[in-house]
């Protein structure tokens, strides 16, 4: 039997309708204390170049208002290191970021960025901060996760969820394989694996049933379901479906 799924909840797009009329409603902290109160494992926000979303402030407020671990997902710049070590996250993931993407594309090209990665690496390491990698499941990326020394990376999902939503079957198929070699020889080389992007009530389980999976990260379908049901509803159904799938 697989071992349990943590489930860390982006409340990224919380912020993002925030900050649309501007103030302070509706709060991401709110959501993070939702998502504490109905069984979430962890929270994950993204600063982004443009702050878009989540603000510089919402960071130290979100680490104050819950016990979850923060994930924060951030770009591999001296601006995003130095706030990283300046609020000493629980985790930092290091994502690929372009200022025109609505959201991110793709994985981090971490074999093509090796000697810029490193010292990041190093740095936030070195302060206790448990590092992520946001890859392609690809044994060149995963390769380069393991030469730069970090403890965990999460594969991104987006192709596999575009075959679903297109219904390419062939396609779907070939995705997930990749995903559950991938996330195998991750654990086997001592390199948790997460994953996420995409990832819904109808696509999920498939991936939730890949065993070595530690963890799944979802937040764009889980803010938007919540505009429907509820935030508490939502997380608490995407985590009976994740459970249902080990």
């Amino acid at each position: 039997m697989a071992p349990p799924l943590r489930l860390g909840v982006n409340i990224d797009h919380v912020a993002t309708i925030r900050n649309a009329r501007g103030g302070d409603h509706p709060d991401p902290v709110r959501a993070a204390q939702i998502v504490a109160a109905c069984g979430g494992d962890g929270i994950t926000a993204h600063l982004r170049e443009d702050r878009r979303h989540i603000r510089d402030d919402d960071l130290q407020r979100i680490q104050h208002a819950t016990n979850l671990p923060l994930n924060l997902e951030m770009a591999a710049t001296e601006e995003m290191l130095a706030i990283a070590l300046a609020h000493n996250p629980h985790a930092a993931c290091i994502v690929p970021e372009k200022r025109e993407e609505r959201t991110t594309e793709g994985g981090l090209d971490a074999a093509g960025q090796h000697n810029h990665l490193q010292p990041i690496v190093t740095q936030l390491k070195e302060a206790g901060i448990r590092v992520s990698l946001f890859i392609e499941a690809k044994e060149q990326q995963l390769d380069a996760a393991l030469q730069l020394g970090v403890p965990v990376v999460e594969f991104h999902t987006g192709e596999y969820a575009h075959a679903h939503l297109d219904n390419q079957q062939e396609r779907l198929a070939a995705e997930l394989k990749r995903i559950a070699d991938m996330a195998a020889l991750a654990a086997k080389n001592g390199i948790e694996p997460h994953a996420g992007h995409g990832l819904t009530y109808e696509n999920v389980q498939p991936i939730a049933a890949i065993p070595q999976l530690a963890e799944l990260n979802i937040g764009h379908y889980l803010i938007g379901e919540a505009i429907f049901e509820g935030l508490e509803p939502a997380v608490l159904k995407m985590r009976e479906l994740m459970d249902l799938a080990r």
